[in-house]
């Protein structure tokens, strides 16, 4: 089929592997005609929750891999010693070109340690960083990098935003993204080292909307489209948003069950409360992508349901429709000269 989008799965990783993992890929692929999924992991484990469900056939396919790996495995060791792992095999599908993207809830070391190892990066692009999207009051924003490159450059993080307007531009739809660097004060002459030395770098830059420091209180309404910081920063921000977040919601949930009265009103306000907790869950987006490789690479949540899998592979249809790796080779080259 012409347009058709090839994303390999690993059917084994994460927690809720292999059911909700499958679940989510018939529902994807009955979603989208135009996906073609390939199955990685133990085949006779694939096939037996496979029969559960009615999906078009000739849309999911299985590649067998006898291994895992774990998240307490190191994860370079484990990628090259466990070649007939879910991971590896899945990451060598896209190598050798016969699937266009793989989607992961397993070990995240080792799918970003794979991704480089086994898919490799696009000539000219430094680092490649995992991009999660994260809830704000205006919708999302692109918080790169989130955990894959903890002691970065001044070249690399103008690369990350580069890179991260091309994808909030193409994927996501805005049309000129703001791209913000996290500092801990607004003004220029402020932050460490990293931060002033990459400062002026984004400055001068034409090719993006930057609009300069953003502080991580700023983060939550919006500000920016692109945060920009290396991957230390970067994780803290993403580790403090989801844990805020859970802990807002049981201080919300027993506020509402405190009383007979709150109970009530509680049962009143659901149907709203439920509305405004979905525009705050960003896995209705998909995965984290790992941007700059020679193949799209896109890591979920380790407790990811069949409905964060379904969207991580809608998002490989928009990723690859918009020729995102293509758009980041023709910038890059560009800028390279």
């Amino acid at each position: 089929m012409e347009n058709t989008v090839r994303v390999a799965l690993d059917a084994m990783g994460g927690d809720n592997a292999p059911a909700e993992i499958i679940k989510g890929a018939t529902e994807a692929v009955n979603a989208h005609p135009e996906l073609v999924v390939t199955l990685v992991g133990r085949e006779e484990v694939i096939r037996a929750e496979l029969a559960k469900y009615t999906y078009p056939e000739a849309q999911i396919a299985i590649v067998n891999a006898t291994e895992e790996i774990s998240c307490d495995e190191p994860p370079v060791e484990a990628v090259r010693k466990k070649r007939d792992s879910s991971i590896t095999v899945a990451l060598n599908l896209v190598r050798h070109g016969d699937c266009d993207a793989f989607v992961s809830a397993g070990s995240t070391g080792a799918v970003l340690a794979g991704g480089v190892i086994v898919i490799g990066r696009i000539r000219g692009v430094e680092r490649t960083p995992l991009a999660p999207l994260i809830p704000t009051e205006q919708g999302v924003s692109l918080l790169i990098d989130c955990g894959a490159n903890v002691d970065a450059r001044p070249s690399q993080l103008v690369q990350f935003a580069v890179m991260g307007s091309i994808y909030m531009k193409h994927v996501v739809g805005i049309e000129n993204p703001r791209v913000g660097i996290v500092n801990i004060g607004t003004e220029e002459e402020k932050g460490n080292m990293l931060v002033k030395e990459t400062y002026p770098l984004l400055k001068e830059r034409t090719d993006i909307n930057f609009i300069g420091s953003v502080e991580a209180r700023e983060i939550p309404a919006g500000v920016a489209d692109v945060i920009v910081c290396e991957a230390f920063v970067g994780n803290v921000i993403l580790k403090l948003y989801e844990g805020l977040a859970k802990t807002l919601l049981r201080k919300i949930k027993a506020g509402l069950t405190s009383t007979t009265r709150s109970k009530i009103g509680a049962a009143l306000a659901k149907p709203a409360l439920k509305n405004t907790l979905k525009a705050f869950d960003a896995s209705e987006y998909g995965g984290a992508p790992m941007l700059g490789l020679n193949g799209l690479v896109v890591k979920t949540h380790g407790n990811s349901t069949s409905g964060d899998i379904r969207n991580a592979l809608a998002q490989c249809i928009a990723f690859m429709k918009e020729d995102i790796n293509g758009k980041i080779r023709d910038n890059l080259g560009t800028a390279a000269k």
